[in-house]
This record gives C-alpha cells, sequence and structure tokens, in this order.
C-alpha cells in the first residue's frame, strides 16, 4: 500500500476498535488465491479460475436480511416483508461482539470504491475472514488508483465474518446467519453465511437508499451497453431472464452487467468493476464471452467437476443451480472505458414467461413501462424449487424488491420522469416459452431473442406495423427482420386458441391485481 492508503487503513482500524497487527490490507489477487487454495479448500480449474464451496448456504437469505430502524430511516424505507427492521439496540450488541470476536484473528482487508461516475463515487472498507471473499471484493469493485487513495474517506465499512454466528435470543435476528445494514452509522455486518453475494447486494441495497434519497439519482437492477452510435440500452430482469447474456454481445461495449444509476446530468453509470454472473449450463459458443471471462483471477462458486478432473460441468447442479462466478470487468473485450454511457435510448424488461402467453416483443407506452417496471415479472417452473409443480407467476417491484429499501413508487416516479424527458423506448422481451405454456410449448431461442432486441436497437421495426396484444394492451410488432411473422404474436402458435385467451386473461388479470396492491396497499 502507498502512504496514503496506510493512514486510511489506521483510521479505519481506530474507529472499530481493531487490532491491526492481524489485518492483511489490499493483497493482489495473486497472493489471495494462493492463500485460498493452501489455507481455505479452494481449488484451481483447468481454466486457470479457481472454485470455491460457500458451505450450508448457497444463495442469499432474504429472510435474514435487516436495516437497523432509526431516525434516519424511520419513514424513509418501506418496511415490511422485505424490509425487515432491526434496533438500534440489537445491532450495537451485534456489532460490538463481532467486533470482539475477530480480534486477533488472521484477516483481510480492501479498500475499494463503488460507481465509475466519480460525482456519485462512494469508498468502501471491507473486512473479510476468508481470502477467496476478498479475491470477491477485487472482482466486484473498483480498485484504488494513487490518484483515489488520496481522498480516500472510509464513507461505509462492510465485515464479512462467515463463523460468526448471531443468537436470534440475544441479536434480534431470525436464525445464525444474517446481513444487516445501518445507514446512520454506514455499517454492513454479514455473519453465517460465506456466500459473496450477500456483500455485493448489501451494498447495492445501501446505494438504493443513499442515491435515490439525496442524489436524486435512479439506482438500477440491470445491465447496460453501448452501440457503435454512443446509444445506451439498459436490461432489466430478475434472475435467469437472460439479464448478464443479453447484454453481453460483440457489437455493442459493455457499461456492466447488474448494477447502475441514471443521474440527475442524464448519464448511465456503472456502480461496479465486475460481473458476478450464473454459471449453471454455460455455453461457450451462445455465451463465449462469459466463458472465455473464466479464467485465472475469477471466482467460481459451488460448481461440480467432472469426474476425476479440474474441468468444471456446467451443466452440474448437484451443489445448487445457484452456481456462479465473479470476474473484473477487464477480463471482457468489449468494454465501454469509462464504465459511463449517455442516458439510455432503449430499455427491455426480460421476462421468463412460463404460461406462454407474452409476446416475444411488446412496444410500451410510459405509463405501461412503469407498470411492468413496478410489477417486475416472471415465472418459477416446475423443478427449480422444492414445491414447485407447475409455473408460478413471479412479481419483484422494480426488478429487485430484495435490495429495494424505499417505496417502489419511488423508483418508479424516477423512472417515468427520466424516460419521457429523454423520450427513451421501453420493451417487454419474453425469453420464455412460446407455442403453449412449460411442457407444452418451447422456450423461445436466444437467436430469436437476440434477433428482436437487434431490430429494436436497430429502429429496423417498420413503425407502423403494429398491432394491439388482447389482454394487455402492448403494441407488438407483425413484422420484424430476421424472424418469422408467426412468431410475433403468441396466439398464433397455439393449437388451442380458446386455451391462450383463458391462460392470457389470467396472467393479465395478476397483472392488475398486484399492481392494484403495490399501489392501494391497506
Amino acid at each position: 500500500m502507498n502512504k496514503i492508503s496506510v493512514l486510511r487503513a489506521e483510521e479505519f482500524e481506530q474507529i472499530h476498535n481493531l487490532n491491526s497487527a492481524s489485518i492483511h490490507w489490499n493483497l493482489t489477487p495473486e497472493k489471495l488465491i494462493q492463500r485460498s487454495v493452501t489455507h481455505e479448500h479452494a481449488v484451481g480449474c483447468a481454466s486457470g479460475a479457481i472454485a470455491v464451496n460457500t458451505g450450508k448456504f448457497t444463495g442469499r437469505s432474504p429472510q435474514d436480511r435487516f436495516l437497523v430502524r432509526d431516525a434516519l430511516t424511520s419513514k424513509r424505507i418501506h418496511w415490511g416483508e422485505i424490509n425487515l427492521p432491526m434496533t438500534p439496540h440489537y445491532f450495537d450488541r451485534l456489532y460490538k461482539q463481532m467486533i470482539d470476536y475477530i480480534q486477533n484473528k488472521q484477516l483481510f482487508g480492501r479498500q475499494v470504491q463503488v460507481c465509475s461516475d466519480p460525482v456519485y463515487r462512494i469508498d468502501v472498507s471491507v473486512i473479510t475472514e476468508l481470502a477467496w471473499s476478498n479475491l470477491f471484493i477485487s472482482n466486484m469493485f473498483i480498485e484504488l488508483s494513487p490518484e483515489s487513495s488520496e481522498n480516500y474517506s472510509n464513507d461505509w465499512s462492510v465485515f464479512c465474518i462467515p463463523s460468526f454466528q448471531a443468537d436470534p435470543k440475544t441479536h434480534g435476528t431470525r436464525a445464525e446467519n444474517f446481513s444487516v445494514i445501518n445507514f446512520s452509522r454506514r455499517i454492513i455486518l454479514i455473519g453465517g453465511t460465506a456466500y459473496t453475494g450477500e456483500i455485493k447486494k448489501g451494498i447495492f441495497s445501501a446505494l438504493n437508499f443513499t442515491l435515490p434519497s439525496f442524489k436524486n439519482t435512479l439506482t438500477m437492477h440491470c445491465s447496460a451497453n453501448v452501440g457503435v452510435q454512443g446509444d445506451t440500452a439498459l436490461f432489466f430482469g430478475l434472475s435467469g431472464t437472460g439479464k448478464t447474456t443479453l447484454s453481453s454481445c460483440a457489437d455493442r461495449k459493455l457499461i456492466g452487467d447488474d448494477e447502475h444509476g441514471w443521474s440527475p446530468e442524464n448519464q448511465v453509470f456503472n456502480f461496479e468493476d465486475g460481473c458476478y454472473a450464473k454459471t449453471i449450463n454455460l455455453d461457450p459458443e451462445m455465451e463465449p464471452e462469459i466463458f472465455q471471462a473464466i479464467r485465472k483471477g475469477a471466482l467460481l462458486e459451488n460448481v461440480a467437476f467432472y469426474p476425476d478432473s479440474d474441468r468444471v460441468d456446467y451443466s452440474n447442479d448437484s451443489i445448487t443451480e445457484n452456481t456462479r462466478v465473479s470476474y473484473p470487468l477487464k477480463h471482457l473485450n468489449n468494454l465501454q472505458a469509462s464504465a459511463i454511457g449517455a442516458a439510455p435510448q432503449h430499455i427491455f424488461f426480460l421476462s421468463c414467461d412460463a404460461f406462454g402467453v407474452l409476446p416475444p416483443l411488446s412496444k410500451l407506452t410510459s405509463a405501461q413501462a412503469v407498470h411492468q417496471f413496478l410489477l417486475g415479472y416472471t415465472a418459477k417452473v416446475a423443478g427449480t424449487e422444492s414445491g414447485v409443480k407447475e409455473p408460478q407467476a413471479v412479481f419483484s417491484a422494480c426488478f429487485g424488491a430484495p435490495f429495494m429499501p424505499l417505496h417502489p413508487s419511488v423508483y418508479g416516479n424516477l423512472l417515468q420522469k427520466k424516460i419521457e424527458e429523454n423520450n427513451t423506448q421501453v420493451w417487454l422481451v419474453n425469453t420464455g416459452w412460446i407455442g403453449g405454456g412449460y411442457g407444452v410449448g418451447n422456450r423461445i431461442s436466444l437467436q430469436y431473442t437476440r434477433a428482436l432486441i437487434d431490430a429494436a436497437l436497430g429502429n429496423k421495426i417498420d413503425p407502423i406495423a403494429f398491432e394491439s396484444s388482447p389482454f394487455f394492451e402492448f403494441k407488438i410488432p407483425t413484422q420484424c427482420p430476421g424472424i418469422p411473422t408467426v412468431l410475433l404474436n403468441p396466439r398464433n402458435l397455439w393449437e388451442d386458441r380458446e386455451a391462450y385467451d383463458a391462460q392470457a386473461h389470467q396472467l393479465a388479470e395478476r397483472f392488475r391485481k398486484h399492481l392494484e396492491q403495490l399501489l392501494n396497499p391497506m
């Protein structure tokens, strides 16, 4: 570390009363990899990446995420089943006991930044118990430069200590694992779980509170890329809808794959400096950018190997379907250098409709766009979760409800204002089933979805070649270059048109009722 970084690390240690002798600050990725392999059971892969097992938790635990309720947050947070409150008293006790627990332990510290736009950049100091957790931080966030070190200010502190377990009676948690955010003290505590996604989404949740509340900036759970003409596109979608895959393409530069802000200056900027991509069924031909990024420095989580081999079997879900990889953006070739783009000309909402009734591509009005944004619709299919026997509609407000501390209408109002001011066109894309629901129809091919998006981005769809979709009232194209016309209207593909009408009516009613509950809570 340079002298400035050393001073900031010492300042952090003093703030939290930590024993500085036990913290290894800002180790290189090479040293973290070596430590992970020799001391933490990480395994080297044929690709050059390392693989780890996160243990009991292979995904986030939303029921164990808490926000401290105090004078700052009491009237701002949208409290409920998603945003669970914790009293300052319980937080203080949890924080003190965690600090006591880690004294004299071998720890790994890292000073990073979030937000590629310097105007909104935030300094984050992270303490991890595991070297590979620190490698994840190095992969995902902006590393300090000599220039940024001089103004580093320890804005937020994050502690990720998997071996520290909470006592629900003592700490006010539900179980031994927890993720707690204190917005007033700007501290995030994570314990009882080694799943690295808790770190990433903890920081995202912090930004989703502070930037809309105090910087008039729309925070978004989306990917973003830029075309050769400088045109920005955003891709919103829940897990499994294709957000990362569809934003990674050879002819458009990637801004980022998951978390962005849309500022009052009308710029879209990445929060991170890495990707955290799902790898289940990863196909090198369909997703070459992601596949080629899995090399030295990348961190694979909960993947399985071919027998007696160091080659990863991406089709193997024996540990979890939520297999993941983190890698720095520099592992990709086609990047937007500044990780900043202009206001988007196009926004795509991705929904994996397992009922087979949504059109492959729909054009939305600004009002419809806000409604779909607030709904955040996709569907679970049989076999993806225990107890799911048939397709189920899933709604996640703003396509990221578990990370949005404010009421969804705050984000929705910001979005509507911005798309109307910038004349941004919004599209709804069905990456799920056509010709029938799951088990009857077929999932639309990635090739066709890419062609539809490319046509929209290139303004190749005749502006008068649209018809109204029954039940949903979306505008759907009647023709599109490279796409068989019969695919554009999903009703045409059902053998039983009346069965389509019944299913479409049912889903439209679910949309209406869910939106009504969201906008008019009891």
